[in-house]
């Protein structure tokens, strides 16, 4: 049964949140302009004093792939990654593997396929903009909506609202473009939250106290029934401080709290995760367990200077149950980056992110592009009471090659440790990715 102080806690906490960000637009009067607008394009969103943001659309300041018609603008865009995975597995990790009814093989496998199509609306007072994406799974293979919706200008609110089918807001990793990450995947960690949900959230950045939000609400109306799709309804809420925001000598220092409050749909839920290798299967798995209520806490702290950046994420994945026992499950990592070009990270203050790496010289111009090295470790633990799923505990030294813009190659290392049915089981992967990005 949830206790009922938890319960008291979650919402008194969410309804605190709520009031504490009604009253930030009012700190928004003395803000400094703002360039960077949430498509990653330019235009001012705050003067001295909260107005309508006023777009940048006239022709010559439009990207090669942007288009203006006569009410909006018009992006087209494509995305693809493949990933090539061989294995080096000792004999215990083969004996795990047969228990979980698996064979690991070399392959290539394509991760995902995506279109997309975005702009911002020309002859309305605010800004509001929009956008639609269609991807082809390469694990489920079949074809989704990815993000879609429109996004709102509030300067009243200080940020920006979207409507629509869009990632959560939990985790600074899994809010960025897949295709902008640091590594080659996500944390395992981070598998419990869904990818994509369907609702709306309001997002800001205030210049002057340098705190940031999000805060969303997101059900299943729309998309039960979608692999994604693993809870009825939910909360999120994602609150930071940016102690040091030097963008001119490209030095940030980010902190930020995550919570997840949510209803598992149906009342049951599986957490099951790939060692941070698309190609590979899941080989932690909780199986199907009984829950009526979940709440996710995390942490997430980044520091970038130049080349440099240091970063960990942190969190607890709880869930609650009236008829069966309750259960937790835990997990983060921690990154280390550096860039051997002289090239930097940038920082969406927007979205408090980090972007796509800038090319400054791509290797068909007579350059080499850029050269980044990145370290990480990380675990999942999915052993808990009757439930055991496993731990898995991975290093991760790689590097990411950005040819140009457009292309970048992967090469991946993976060390793998796998506690298991009793057992210890060690693996390697070696791994290459493939991605091509026209954003």
């Amino acid at each position: 049964m949830i206790p009922y102080i938890r319960k008291a806690w979650i919402q008194q906490a969410l309804t605190g949140i709520i009031v504490l960000f009604q009253l930030l637009p009012c700190l928004a009067y003395s803000q400094d302009t703002t360039k960077i607008l949430p498509d990653g394009t330019e235009g001012v969103v705050f003067k001295s004093r909260p107005v309508d943001t006023i777009l940048v659309g006239k022709k010559h300041d439009l990207p090669p792939n942007e288009f203006e018609g006569t009410h909006s603008t018009f992006r087209i865009g494509l995305g693809y990654i493949g990933d090539a995975t061989a294995y080096s597995q000792d004999a215990t990790f083969k004996q795990q593997m047969d228990s979980a009814n698996l064979d690991l093989k070399p392959n290539y496998k394509t991760r995902d396929f995506r279109i997309l199509g975005s702009g911002r609306f020309l002859k309305t007072k605010r800004y509001v903009a929009w956008k639609f994406a269609y991807m082809y799974d390469g694990d489920k293979e079949v074809w989704m909506v990815r993000e879609s919706g429109v996004t709102i200008g509030v300067p009243e609110l200080a940020g920006h609202i979207f409507i629509g089918r869009t990632k959560e807001g939990f985790s600074m990793i899994k809010v960025m473009n897949g295709h902008s990450g640091v590594t080659n995947e996500r944390q395992m960690a981070l598998d419990p939250i869904p990818i994509l949900a369907d609702g709306i959230k309001w997002f800001g950045y205030l210049p002057k106290s340098r705190i940031f939000w999000n805060l969303g609400y997101f059900n299943d109306f729309l998309s039960k029934g979608q692999s994604f799709s693993t809870f009825a309804w939910q909360y999120v809420a994602r609150i930071g401080w940016m102690p040091i925001n030097d963008s001119k000598n490209s030095r940030v220092f980010h902190i930020a709290a995550n919570i997840q409050y949510a209803k598992p749909l149906d009342g049951k839920f599986t957490i099951k995760s790939r060692p941070e290798s698309n190609p590979t299967p899941q080989l932690i798995n909780t199986g199907s367990f009984v829950t009526d209520r979940s709440a996710t806490l995390g942490w997430e702290i980044y520091y970038n200077s130049k080349r440099l950046m240091i970063g960990s994420e942190g969190m607890t994945h709880r869930f609650y149950s009236d008829t069966s026992a309750d259960h937790q499950f835990y997990g983060g990592d921690i990154i280390v980056s550096y860039f051997f070009t002289n090239t930097r990270r940038p920082y969406n203050t927007v979205g408090s992110v980090f972007g796509f790496t800038k090319v400054r010289k791509s290797l068909f111009k007579g350059g080499i592009g850029e050269i980044e090295g990145v370290v990480r470790l990380s675990t999942f633990n999915l052993n808990n009471g009757s439930i055991k799923g496993g731990q898995m505990w991975r290093l991760t030294p790689m590097i990411n090659w950005y040819m140009t813009k457009v292309i970048r190659m992967e090469f991946v290392y993976g060390y793998g440790i796998l506690d298991r049915y009793n057992l210890t089981g060690h693996v390697q992967f070696f791994e290459t990715r493939l991605q091509i990005t026209m954003m």
